[in-house]
């Protein structure tokens, strides 16, 4: 009898804690969100006249918003440990970003990793599932130039033909550093046995922990923001350099998500924290 007292009484407090949590997280998207697209409306002006000081206040009040959800997790004891390349050496140059998808929380958990990563949290462009356009944060990622892509054959080779256009229209003009995309395409739980059963087909790698990428969207990338070279050198010589200070895409950084048991947090855990204090484990390659 006292231990089922004591389990409902742990209950209650989960599900209390619970409940304060997300009414807080609501506080919270109730003021940034609607401060972030005010601030910006007021400050069409300055877009017009200086587009970069535009983009640049843009995305320091991004790198905020990203630091106010990765503080949801910080604070329900959700911590990273990073290991490998230091990334940071390179924030600096164009780089993508891939990385492996479990579950939602896989966003969150960069969020809090990036903090630290200089200037490049508010120089990035994310690559994410359409219909993140309609959660809370889908407005900010309008704004700040994300990518939605439509899964599925039937919008495959549009969505390719989107996102090159959408590069050459964004990329460059607003200054982004950082591509960040999961090639996966969909999480490890419903892509697994598909990836499996295609692996056996082609003779190719048979994989448990990850599936096989799907390429579309890396090479649209890679051909769009590698600048072209001939030789080792760029194409057109010192008159390119002249022209753009861009270098092109240099970097390609393979990201790994490991949870604890291989058991992944998802973005209602990370809001709710409903989950005992962990670890996650992310390696840079």
């Amino acid at each position: 009898m006292a231990v089922s007292l004591e389990r409902a009484r742990r209950l209650g407090c989960t599900c209390l804690k619970a409940l304060l949590r997300f009414a807080f997280m609501v506080a919270n998207n109730l003021v940034a969100i609607p401060s972030y697209v005010l601030y910006l409306i007021v400050l069409q002006p300055l877009r017009v006249l200086d587009s970069q000081t535009f983009w640049y206040i843009e995305g320091v009040l991004f790198k905020w918003l990203l630091a106010m959800v990765a503080s949801w997790g910080w604070w329900a004891g959700y911590t990273v440990v990073e290991w490998g390349d230091d990334v940071k050496a390179v924030s600096e140059d164009e780089a993508m970003v891939l990385v492996n998808h479990q579950a939602t929380g896989d966003v969150c958990t960069l969020m809090m990793c990036l903090q630290d990563k200089g200037t490049v949290v508010r120089q990035m462009m994310w690559l994410m599932d359409h219909i993140f356009k309609y959660t809370n944060f889908g407005i900010v990622s309008l704004i700040h130039g994300d990518f939605f892509i439509r899964q599925g054959k039937a919008h495959r080779d549009q969505q390719l033909v989107l996102l090159k256009e959408h590069l050459e229209k964004y990329y460059r003009s607003r200054n982004r550093k950082w591509i960040v995309l999961f090639p996966e395409g969909g999480f490890l739980r419903k892509r697994r046995e598909t990836s499996q059963a295609f692996a056996k087909k082609n003779n190719l790698p048979f994989l448990k922990h990850v599936t096989l990428p799907r390429l579309g969207a890396t090479q649209v990338i890679l051909k769009t923001l590698v600048a072209p070279q001939e030789n080792g050198t760029p194409v057109g010589g010192d008159t390119v350099i002249k022209e753009s200070k861009s270098k092109g895409l240099q970097w390609v950084i393979d990201t790994t998500i490991a949870y604890p048991k291989g058991d992944p947090i998802d973005i209602q855990t990370w809001i709710l924290g409903y989950r005992q204090p962990t670890v996650t484990h992310v390696h840079y390659r």
